[in-house]
């Protein structure tokens, strides 16, 4: 069975776990490097990305985290996850750490306080209906590098005022990252697509390692 870990150590965990326990795979939390060992792919929640860092730095785990990715684990991180993800932040704190891998620009928190929190749908690469999507307190993407293909945008509407037409789903290789919250509601849709990325890297079942 597809072993899929969630970042367990601060965010909406539950709710990841849920989603991917409905999609067949095995999912469960991870705290510790030897629960990372067991992943075939993780999700990094949303949540606050500093206390992220921070916390993956006291449980030993920030280190392996970027092992891992440089190693070639399929990762999907949501809102605080894509900050997670991100080679380079705009109004981070002076001491934000990442695990970096996506070739990306990020501003934290970028569409707003807790109040400015909207729902609105999106058009993604790949799929043939829009897909609803939640911000809350969510960042966007200011730039990209050429091997980071835009997932999807913010609606090209003045209505979004500063957040028309910006980025908010890429890809780059087996990293995923979105700045909403797929995980809230009850469409798997974006669980879906990261469960397909990470089966499609795994190896014949002959050949797997044990459990």
């Amino acid at each position: 069975m597809t072993r899929i870990g969630v970042f367990a150590l601060q965010g909406d965990v539950r709710e990841h776990l849920q989603a991917l326990g409905e999609l067949g795979v095995e999912a469960f939390g991870v705290r510790r490097p030897a629960e990372l060992e067991r992943c075939d792919g993780l999700v990094i929640p949303g949540g606050e990305s500093t206390t992220m860092g921070k916390l993956a730095r006291i449980f030993d785990l920030l280190e392996p985290l970027r092992m891992r990715v440089k190693g070639g684990m399929p990762v999907f991180g949501t809102c605080a996850g894509m900050i997670m993800l991100a080679d380079r932040v705009v109004d981070g704190t002076i001491d934000q750490e990442t695990i970096g891998g996506l070739d990306m620009t990020v501003r934290r928190n970028a569409f707003g306080r807790q109040v400015d929190s909207f729902e609105t749908r999106l058009s993604v690469t790949g799929l043939d209906q829009r897909v609803p999507a939640v911000f809350i307190r969510a960042p966007w993407v200011e730039e990209v590098g050429p091997g980071v293909e835009v997932l999807a945008r913010v609606d090209a509407d003045p209505a979004y005022g500063d957040a028309a037409g910006r980025i908010v789903a890429v890809r780059q290789g087996r990293l995923m990252a979105m700045s909403f919250h797929p995980e809230i509601g009850q469409d798997t849709w974006a669980h879906r697509l990261f469960v397909d990325l990470v089966e499609e890297t795994l190896p014949a079942a002959s050949d797997r390692r044990p459990n």
